[in-house]
């Protein structure tokens, strides 16, 4: 018999929280000891998840147990530091946080505990040894599997500028003038233009990798639609077409779920999985990098699932079978 993994989740009321809930409720080594929210405490998690109904009994708790082997951290930025600082679990509880506290090597630290950057993409062997994770970003995961590549090849010869766009799941479950029905409908909007909060993870990755590389612009827009993120790249290349396809091809032939596609893609062919999908295409002296993920699954819960599951050397993809959309 496999031994069942015991899991907490802290944060269970929100969009990542909730995601969180219905892949490990159907992970088939996983069991569910509490899922922690301060605002629902002794309410059913289907009073809050209402396509749960019929799923599970558990109800939220305020209450939070030790005795478990990872923890999942699905609370708000800056929130992540101070909860572990106030619960100092036992050093054998894996940690997974899925906010942006420990993401850069400077902030990574917290006494005892190290968190390794959780991006299987470019750190998997990594994962695989790690006692903690720092989930990597949504808009960061697109960017980094869309530039991936370029730094381990010879085709960057300069900045990168991206444009992205994000579903109003990205914005988190608090209501917001932004994420109104009345306001996000029939409407997009550019937002943290050259300044959002994920492009220092994307430039710590790429400089790692490439230390020569150039910088990269990012223009992030809010989308009329609940989730899914598309991304399109542009830079300087003396790479061929075909060669780009053959660098990308070659750097992601061994991932799970990072797929190169020679046809155009689209987001509803992510949205309800853990998969990337890129598609590339030349513009005069520019290659450009088109990728789409589901900001919730690989950009958030799913990967921090597939960072678990390297952790605890199951399959990667344990847990992960997931059907897109489609229609």
């Amino acid at each position: 018999m496999v031994e069942m993994i015991k899991v907490g989740i802290i944060g269970g009321a929100g969009y990542t929280g909730g995601e969180m809930l219905r892949l490990l409720l159907l992970h088939p080594v996983v069991e569910i000891s509490f899922v922690h929210s301060r605002s629902h405490a002794g309410a059913p998690v289907t009073r809050v998840h209402r396509d749960l109904f019929g799923e599970t009994d558990l109800q939220f708790t305020g209450e939070v147990r030790e005795d478990i082997d990872v923890l999942f951290l699905c609370v708000g930025h800056g929130e992540a530091r101070p909860f572990l600082e106030a619960h100092p679990f036992p050093g054998q509880v894996r940690v997974i946080d899925l906010s942006q506290d420990f993401r850069l090597a400077e902030h990574a630290v917290l006494g005892d505990r190290v968190f390794t950057y959780g991006l299987p993409e470019c750190n998997i062997d990594a994962i695989r040894t790690a006692g903690n994770i720092a989930n990597p970003g949504c808009f960061a995961t697109a960017l980094q599997l869309a530039l991936l590549p370029l730094t381990v090849g010879e085709g960057l010869t300069g900045d990168m500028h991206v444009t992205g766009i994000t579903g109003s799941t990205g914005a988190g479950q608090k209501l917001r003038d932004s994420s109104h029905f009345s306001w996000r409908a029939n409407n997009i909007q550019a937002y943290k233009s050259l300044s959002h909060q994920h492009v220092p993870e994307v430039m710590q990755t790429l400089r790692r990798l490439k230390p020569e590389c150039g910088a990269v612009y990012f223009v992030p827009w809010r989308g009329d639609f609940p989730r899914g993120i598309h991304v399109t790249a542009y830079t300087r290349s003396d790479l061929s077409l075909e060669a780009a396809y053959e660098l990308y091809e070659h750097y992601y032939s061994t991932q799970v779920f990072t797929h190169v596609n020679r046809e155009m893609i689209d987001l509803k062919q992510v949205v309800n999985t853990n998969k990337c999908l890129i598609h590339l295409e030349r513009a005069g002296d520019s290659l450009v990098v088109h990728a789409v993920i589901d900001n919730l699954l690989k950009g958030a819960s799913g990967q921090a699932v597939q960072n678990m599951n390297l952790m605890l050397g199951l399959p990667e993809d344990t847990g992960l079978k997931l059907k897109s959309i489609v229609f």
